[in-house]
């Protein structure tokens, strides 16, 4: 059948230009020129999910463990606005993600008609939760809008950018030609380079300081060399739950993401830190509780967004620049600097005593890090969906020890962490993959296993099952006089799902056999549930700030 090259088609051709491996979606009335385009295009998978939400949180995850552009297609109106959820927190994770959706033809637009999937604003609710939205009216504007999108996502701070393009304009012939000279990319704009006057004034302030910190967020990511030579010279290092391994956190100087918060002995040591150099994070209110954990009280913040400077805590200097050019200039400007004789043995001390005192907090719990740690490989993907056990144990105690190897909501959405982890897996080049979800969240996208399924990928789902929300139980103790209302879900049988999937399932009954159990499941490739039976180990202790005063 002869076929007339149209917009359609050109979406497929720069995607496939930019070197796109993966775009994530559901094919439907209003896309079908452009999955058509990339059918025939050749060389892009498209990986059919069930949901538009599953597929906006999979491009996310695929770009988080990828380092590449995440890309998303979905279709209008109600296809439109179930990616929203992704794309919020997509926003929220800083990935760079490109939506493609598309339009009712454009003479129904902002009429009000009633033509199928017309909402009053798609582009403006697009723009609520991404960087960037655009809309394509015009062929000859098709490229040029297509670059911008997807060098705007690309470019720091990074993000999710929506283009919608109209049915009509879609299917609009165009000559192969008008393609134009070339589909790549734009070059990317500068980032900001600090002064020398900055790491100079940087370098004083380090070099007057006798115990440093760093505190690190996902902004660091590219930065494992220069904080790996920082901690060389005595440092210590936390992270944000959202830049964990940038450093492995094997090293006996880096507390990973037990950064203080319900961790008294760390908050202790944080009185005797006399300058805490925070590289690339928000400080976020999960991990700070809302900014009023006590920090160091000399801080130095480093971030290419200018907006950055104070957001959350205040600090002596704001260093405006890119963080691994700022850090690698910082240590040529340090010299033969070294932190106080003693203070790395401290750390380390400090270190080893906080996380066995976390872990003492966790009742049954207190040893599934390291029973977990012990049977994955070292580059096993760590994808974590708002769970109990997630906020205890999978943030703060299970080691993490590269820097794309592990993900969560970072907006604290539930139910985010399977198809995060989904995307990731399509990444994970022969590494293990590895989700930790509650029934109630894991229940949420529950649909995508089916995707997971038919790509044939590599999981080992860990859902922790108490049969509720048990964080919200354990809110109602502390701040509402102990009344659970609301909170008991009556879960699946999992055997029985996992079956219907054609996976391999096991239950946990017992605290001390989860090594046992993940050595069984992990050990073959494929996709594996593990169900921790909560109701029979026992009920996961409250976890700071929801301890009963």
């Amino acid at each position: 059948m002869s076929h007339t090259f149209n917009i359609g088609d050109l979406v497929a051709q720069f995607l496939h230009a930019i070197d796109t491996e993966l775009v994530f979606g559901i094919i439907s009335v209003h896309n079908i020129p452009i999955m058509d385009g990339i059918a025939r295009q050749g060389g892009i998978r498209v990986v059919m999910t069930r949901g538009e939400m599953g597929a906006a949180h999979m491009a996310d995850g695929y770009a988080r463990r990828s380092g590449k552009l995440g890309v998303l297609v979905s279709s209008t109106g109600p296809g439109a606005a179930n990616t929203v959820s992704g794309l919020l927190e997509a926003s929220f994770a800083s990935t760079p993600l490109l939506h493609i959706t598309g339009q009712v033809p454009r003479k129904f637009l902002g009429r009000d008609t009633g033509a199928t999937h017309n909402v009053r604003d798609q582009l403006g609710m697009l723009q609520s939760v991404c960087k960037a939205s655009y809309r394509i009216e015009r062929a000859e504007d098709a490229l040029r809008i297509l670059q911008q999108a997807a060098t705007e996502a690309l470019a720091a701070p990074m993000g999710p950018v929506s283009i919608e393009i109209p049915i009509d304009v879609q299917k609009q012939p165009i000559p192969q030609s008008d393609a134009g000279a070339s589909l790549a990319l734009p070059p990317m704009p500068a980032r900001p380079r600090a002064s020398d006057a900055d790491i100079a004034q940087l370098a004083e302030r380090v070099r007057a300081a006798r115990r440093p910190m760093l505190w690190v967020g996902r902004g660091a990511i590219d930065c494992g060399a220069p904080l790996q030579q920082l901690l060389d010279r005595g440092f210590g290092m936390a992270s944000s739950w959202a830049g964990r391994g940038i450093v492995p956190e094997d090293h006996a100087c880096n507390l990973g993401g037990l950064n203080g918060t319900g961790a008294p002995e760390v908050i202790a040591f944080y009185e005797s830190v006399d300058l805490m150099v925070v590289v690339g994070s928000r400080l976020r209110g999960q991990e700070t509780v809302d900014q009023s954990l006590a920090l160091p009280s000399q801080r130095v913040q480093i971030d290419l967004d200018p907006a950055a400077e104070g957001r959350s805590y205040d600090c002596a200097q704001f260093v405006c620049g890119d963080a691994r050019d700022v850090l690698e200039r910082l240590v040529a400007a340090l010299g033969n600097y070294q932190a106080e004789p003693g203070y790395r043995e401290q750390f380390a001390n400090m270190k080893q005593r906080a996380r066995q005192a976390f872990a003492g907090t966790l009742g049954p719990y207190a040893g599934f890090a390291e029973q977990l740690r012990s049977q994955l490989p070292r580059n096993a993907v760590w994808a974590r969906d708002i769970t109990v056990a997630n906020s205890t144990w999978g943030n703060r105690l299970f080691e993490v020890y590269g820097p794309r190897d592990a993900m969560h909501p970072v907006g604290a959405g539930i139910g985010q962490g399977l198809p995060l982890g989904i995307g990731a897996a399509f990444a994970a080049r022969g590494a293990k993959t590895v989700v930790l979800s509650g029934d109630a969240g894991f229940m949420m996208n529950v649909c995508e296993l089916w995707t997971a399924m038919q790509e044939q990928l590599d999981m080992l789902l860990i859902v922790m099952n108490d049969a509720g929300y048990g964080v919200i139980k354990h809110m109602q103790d502390a701040n509402f006089g102990g009344r659970r209302v609301y909170g008991d879900l009556a879960p699946p049988d999992f055997a029985l799902l996992a079956q219907s999937a054609g996976m391999a399932y096991r239950k946990l009954d017992r605290a001390d056999g989860l090594a046992e159990a993940v050595a069984q499941l992990a050990g073959a490739p494929g996709l594996a549930i593990l169900e921790v039976d909560m109701l029979a180990i026992g009920e996961a202790p409250p976890y700071f700030p929801y301890q009963k005063s």
